[in-house]
Formats: C-alpha cells, sequence, structure tokens
C-alpha cells in the first residue's frame, strides 16, 4: 500500500529516549557502485544504501553487462549487501538507452563511466534531470577527446564511448562537485589527467569524499564497509531540539561525510555556510532556525538551486507559511527566531529532503501536514515508519492520513 498523498505529523508531547538506525550513504553507495564495477575481481559492498537512486545506480551497471547480486541487511531494512563483479575497467555491454530519473551522482557519474565502453549511448532522465546543470561535465569530457551530444548540454544526451583515451581537461567546480567527482573515479581506469584550474578539489567535501574513498577501495576485489548517511541521520539529531533525546547508531567518523560535523551545528551558530561547514543537512539548520533563540544567516546556498528541487526558493516559501521570519538575499537565507510557528500544509516539490526536513518540523509543530511524503523513497524509503515505531528503535510519533486514520507499518513505507 503506497504512502498517502497527503499525511499529517502529530507532535510528540511524551518524553521518548530512542537508539535509530539510518540507511548507508547514498553518496557513497554510488560512488563505490563505479569503483567496484572498475575493480579487478568481487567487491561485497555491506551496509548499502537501497533507495531510488542506488537501484538506478544497480539497474544501470546490469544493463551494462556488469554481474551484481543483491540480498538483505537483517539490520536495517533499506540496506543491502551487494556483490559486484568488476571487469577492470572495461564494459560488458554499451545499451541503447540508461535511465537515471532524478539521481545526479547516476547522471553524471555514468556520463563519465560510459565514455570507457565502445558505443553509444542515451542518457536521460525525469523532467528535473533534464533541467539540472551537465554543462561543464559535457565539456571537460569533450576535452578528453569524447563525443557527446547534448541540446543546450543538458540531458539527455548520446554519450559516445572510445574507451580509455591518454588525455587531459580541465574540471569546473563551479556549479557542482559532482562533476569533478564523475571524472575523478574514471580517471585512472581513463586514463586521464584533470586540472582543476587552480581551485583546491579537497576544499570540495563531497570530491574529498572522492579522493579518500579511491585511495581507500580495494583495487581487487574484496569487502568495503559503507557507512550511514549522516545527512539522513540530520533529521533525527535535529528531533533533540524538539524535545527528544534521540541517538543515531554508528554515527559516521571516518571524515568523508561533511554533513557528519552536524551535531556541532544543533544549537545554531550565528552564520552556517553551504561551502564550508555543511552539505545537504543545512537544510536541517534552515528549518530548525525558527525556533533557534537568535538570528541565524545561511550563506553560499547556490548550488541548492539546481538540486531536486529550487531548494533556496523552496525552503522559504515553505517556512513562510508556517510563520516564520525568513528573508532571501542573494544566495543567502537570514532566519530570525520566530516563536509563532505554526502548521501549514507544506509542498514537498518531489523533493526527498524537503519532505525529510518539515516532518521533523512537525515532531514539535502542530499542524504541519506533507503533500507527496513518498518522495523520501529517494534516499530514505522507511523514513517515516521510523517515526512510528515504538521507543527506542523509533521516535513513538503519530502520522495520519487525510481523514485522521493513524499510520503505521507498511502503509508508511515509500515504495
Amino acid at each position: 500500500m503506497p504512502l498517502p498523498d497527503l499525511i499529517e505529523i502529530l507532535p510528540q508531547t511524551t518524553s521518548v529516549t530512542s537508539h535509530i538506525t539510518v540507511p548507508g550513504s547514498k553518496s557513497i553507495t554510488n560512488r563505490t557502485l563505479i569503483l567496484a564495477a572498475l575493480a579487478k575481481g568481487e567487491t561485497t559492498l555491506t551496509g548499502a544504501l537501497w533507495s531510488e537512486d542506488t537501484q538506478i545506480m544497480v539497474e544501470a551497471l546490469l544493463a551494462m553487462g556488469f554481474s551484481v547480486s543483491v540480498s538483505d541487511d537483517p539490520l536495517e531494512r533499506c540496506n543491502r549487501t551487494i556483490v559486484v563483479k568488476g571487469e577492470g575497467g572495461q564494459i560488458p555491454t554499451m545499451p541503447e538507452e540508461v535511465f537515471v530519473g532524478n539521481a545526479g551522482t547516476a547522471a553524471r557519474f555514468l556520463a563519465a563511466f560510459l565514455c570507457l565502453g565502445n558505443g553509444s549511448v542515451r542518457l536521460r532522465g525525469i523532467d528535473r534531470m533534464h533541467e539540472r546543470p551537465q554543462s561543464e561535465l559535457f565539456q571537460s569530457l569533450r576535452m578528453l577527446g569524447y563525443q557527446v551530444e547534448a541540446d543546450d548540454d543538458k540531458l539527455p544526451a548520446v554519450i559516445h564511448g572510445v574507451g580509455p583515451r591518454r588525455a587531459s581537461c580541465q574540471v569546473s567546480l563551479r556549479e557542482s562537485s559532482q562533476f569533478a567527482s564523475a571524472l575523478l573515479l574514471c580517471s585512472d581506469a581513463g586514463g586521464w589527467s584533470l586540472d582543476f584550474a587552480g581551485a583546491n578539489p579537497d576544499e570540495e567535501s563531497y570530491v574529498r569524499m572522492t579522493r579518500e574513498l579511491i585511495k581507500e577501495f580495494p583495487k581487487f576485489g574484496g569487502t568495503f564497509s559503507i557507512e550511514p548517511d549522516a545527512s539522513n541521520g540530520s533529521y533525527f539529531i535535529g528531533a533533540n531540539n524538539l524535545g527528544l533525546n534521540v541517538k543515531v547508531a554508528n554515527w559516521p567518523t571516518t571524515g568523508w561525510q561533511i554533513d557528519a560535523e552536524f551535531p556541532q551545528f544543533i544549537s545554531g551558530r550565528g552564520e552556517v555556510s553551504r561551502q564550508t561547514d555543511l552539505g545537504d543537512s543545512i537544510m536541517t539548520s534552515i528549518v530548525l532556525a525558527p525556533l533557534a533563540d537568535r538570528p541565524i544567516s545561511f550563506t553560499d546556498l547556490g548550488r541548492l538551486r539546481v538540486q531536486e528541487c529550487e531548494r533556496v526558493e523552496a525552503l522559504r516559501t515553505e517556512l513562510t507559511k508556517c510563520g516564520a521570519v525568513i528573508r532571501e538575499e542573494g544566495e543567502t537565507l537570514h532566519v530570525e527566531p520566530s516563536p509563532g510557528l505554526h502548521g501549514a500544509e507544506i509542498e514537498t516539490y518531489n523533493d526527498h529532503r524537503m519532505a525529510m526536513c518539515f516532518g521533523m518540523l512537525g515532531i514539535k509543530v502542530r499542524g504541519i501536514r506533507l503533500r507527496n511524503p513518498a518522495c523520501v523513497k529517494k534516499t530514505f524509503p522507511n523514513y517515516f515508519q521510523k517515526f512510528t515505531a515504538a521507543p527506542p528503535k523509533g521516535l513513538g510519533v503519530v502520522i495520519q492520513n487525510a481523514t485522521g486514520r493513524s499510520l503505521s507499518g507498511e502503509e508508511l513505507f515509500a515504495t
């Protein structure tokens, strides 16, 4: 039974102590799926996220002729153990088409990966993915000598793979760090030399993650453990600002995920940067900010505008509906303490992080109703199940449908 089109989160009014597990990191899972396919031999990925975005990547690898097996993880419903037989930089089959949905990592990583094959592949996604930036990645691939056909340099695109080519290109970090990560993942197999045009790639948190994963990943098969997703854990850590006592199991400590720093920002600093302080979890901080006791400015938000939705505008619009005092100025959102915060019907814009952020807010603010909550399937299909599960494994929160009937169990699993 799919999630209803509209749900309401009822505030948690009792004392709750919980120890939540969250699924594996999407960013690490999709990077390691590419690295496993490039390796020589069989690699077992444990704790891998199993959601819409990672399923898209697995389905793409299967379409390209790779041997991939998937088995359940007994400790977390939305994790899997995934075994990939790598072909040492070879792509067994070049399909006519690969579908990437709205998965930015799949779209960017596969565009570079397909260049290592021999043949032409049409890469396409949903309409929103066709609006998201690709130009700088396509230009880098052309510098390397590959042909990429794309109107306005956006998806859909036809990638003409001709195998490894010893060549060099410039890589821009301006629009998306995923462009650099896509090229880095394939650079050894492709024989590519990358010039970051004066930028320091280690100053970009997700590029630094990619470089560290490449160093640590077993090149000739083996086992690699994927840590929990800190961005998705931020919603439960954030619940501690809403009167709950929540810990997230196995909180990441490798330093690969910038959002592992989120607990340092839960009390609300005066200024928080998307560029240097937090990644996706800055959205969690923004939604919590009206409940803080001081003004907070969130800066360097430009990349949020070109993700699953125009997130800067979406956050400002939906928080304003709830009575928040929030002002947009360039790439900055200024949020004032808003003690009169109230519920509203929240448009999620088919964006999983909008749904999860405002779902979290409903733990404290009465009357938060979410449209299209099933969009959480992109990275966290059992997110709302953890809300209603009994402590200590859940939050014990009541979620209702539009008629006021309480939902639980399978009704809250996003498919």
